[in-house]
């Protein structure tokens, strides 16, 4: 099976799983990237299913390989020695990438839902 076959894409404002993409300061080459999962309907977050990391990387134009910028993961889903959702710790999906290019290209990132797999969005910058 091809990585192609397993990822998954979908309209943000309706599929929770899909990583919102936002450039949110561009100037003398510097780039600030904020990657959000579940912008438009939440995502649990619970022990039970969460979302464990994201993935953002840029692929310049005319080449024929992507830059790695870098992963957050989330780690605290509310899990304790308690049980499940009982520390009241919860870890939002809400990453934040910074980088420096003068090459237009797109961004593409990666999220894994530990129920619903690996999905991916793309933005032109």
């Amino acid at each position: 099976m091809a990585l192609n076959e397993i990822i998954r894409s979908e309209d943000w404002k309706k599929e929770k799983h899909v990583p919102v993409i936002e450039v949110i300061d561009k100037k003398e080459g510097m780039i600030v990237v904020k990657v959000t999962v579940g912008k438009e309907i939440p995502h649990p977050n619970t022990t039970e299913h969460h979302i464990r990391f994201i993935d953002l990387y840029f692929l310049p134009e005319g080449e024929q390989f992507a830059f790695h910028i870098g992963r957050q993961e989330f780690n605290s889903h509310g899990e304790s020695t308690k049980g499940p959702n009982m520390s009241g710790v919860y870890t939002e999906p809400i990453a934040y990438f910074t980088f420096k290019t003068d090459k237009k290209g797109k961004l593409v990132a990666f999220s894994y839902c530990n129920i619903h797999g690996l999905w991916s969005s793309e933005e032109k910058i």
